[in-house]
């Protein structure tokens, strides 16, 4: 009995490692009121440290090169919806800035848009650029796919114009064809991003995982609470719908507003180091005053 009970201990150490749980971070359990809260943290942290005008000045510049297109021929517009819904795949990585604003606010130091760059430093970046470069490479993936569903149904020849484009799709049966098709594999696409990625980048940047272990845990999360992140993915997805009409416009908010969600999702998800290490934190700073322009343009030269 002894030597039967040794061998299922030994066997139960050994099966974490084989299936890849064998990892310190504990999931948590979480319902949709956790996802109703990290939502309205989310909208906190942003009130508190709006950023909507960086993002103003990321998205712009990429839609006018896009309207630049447009102006010179039409051949980009079958590529405009894939484009729009294939920034779920990279956002993850995009809002890598908006998590250490959080993680700041969080412990009560100084959180200002500068601090983005904050994520520069992490000990982890090297892991967190590198799951974000296979998030790019699923990013194209999924726009050639896209790409060679749209040719496979109407072939190389392009719209003579927006409403032209708009009576091919949705007034044929070649269009329905193209937009059930397309939004099962986009649906395919996007449920392998949120599996490796719903929790990776936060933990990378907080407990400074490597890739493979934070992929891992995001991975068992999703399989330890797959009804919460389904409804989560659902209303990223329509919260980003929602943010793109009219003009895009919305989404200067929606997008800082899903980035700190998806920090405080994190804090819901996994639980927090029992033993965290001892770091001084960065109190907030009272007034500047001119005499310390220029410096006080790059503060973080200042920090140690």
């Amino acid at each position: 009995m002894a030597t039967q009970s040794s061998d299922n201990a030994s066997d139960n150490a050994v099966k974490p490692q084989l299936f890849g749980t064998a990892t310190p971070f504990v999931i948590r359990k979480i319902g949709l009121s956790d996802l109703s809260d990290a939502l309205r943290l989310g909208w906190e942290d942003f009130k508190a440290i709006p950023t909507h005008a960086i993002v103003l000045c990321v998205i712009y510049p990429v839609l006018g090169l896009v309207l630049f297109r447009l102006v010179l021929g039409y051949s980009v517009l079958p590529l405009l919806f894939p484009l729009a819904a294939g920034f779920t795949l990279i956002g993850p990585f995009a809002a890598l800035g908006l998590y250490e604003l959080s993680r700041r606010r969080e412990r009560g130091e100084e959180a200002a848009a500068w601090h983005t760059m904050h994520v520069l430093r992490a000990p982890s970046f090297g892991a967190m650029l590198g799951l974000g470069t296979l998030l790019l490479a699923l990013f194209v993936t999924w726009i050639a796919a896209a790409d060679g569903i749209y040719i496979a149904t109407f072939g190389h020849a392009p719209a003579a114009s927006v409403p032209d484009f708009a009576a091919r799709v949705l007034r044929t049966p070649e269009g329905w064809w193209l937009i059930i098709v397309g939004c099962g594999v986009g649906f395919l696409f996007a449920v392998v991003a949120l599996c490796v990625s719903v929790v990776s980048f936060p933990l990378m940047l907080d407990r400074h995982a490597t890739a493979i272990d934070a992929i891992r845990t995001s991975l068992r999360a999703v399989v330890k609470n797959p009804f919460a992140m389904a409804v989560w993915g659902l209303i990223v997805a329509v919260l980003l719908v929602i943010g793109s009409l009219p003009f895009f416009l919305g989404l200067a908010v929606v997008l800082p507003v899903l980035g700190h969600a998806t920090w405080h999702l994190y804090r819901k998800v996994i639980e927090p180091d029992p033993n965290p290490p001892q770091e001084q934190p960065r109190l907030r700073k009272g007034h500047r005053y001119a005499a310390d322009f220029p410096a006080s343009l790059f503060p973080w030269s200042h920090e140690r």
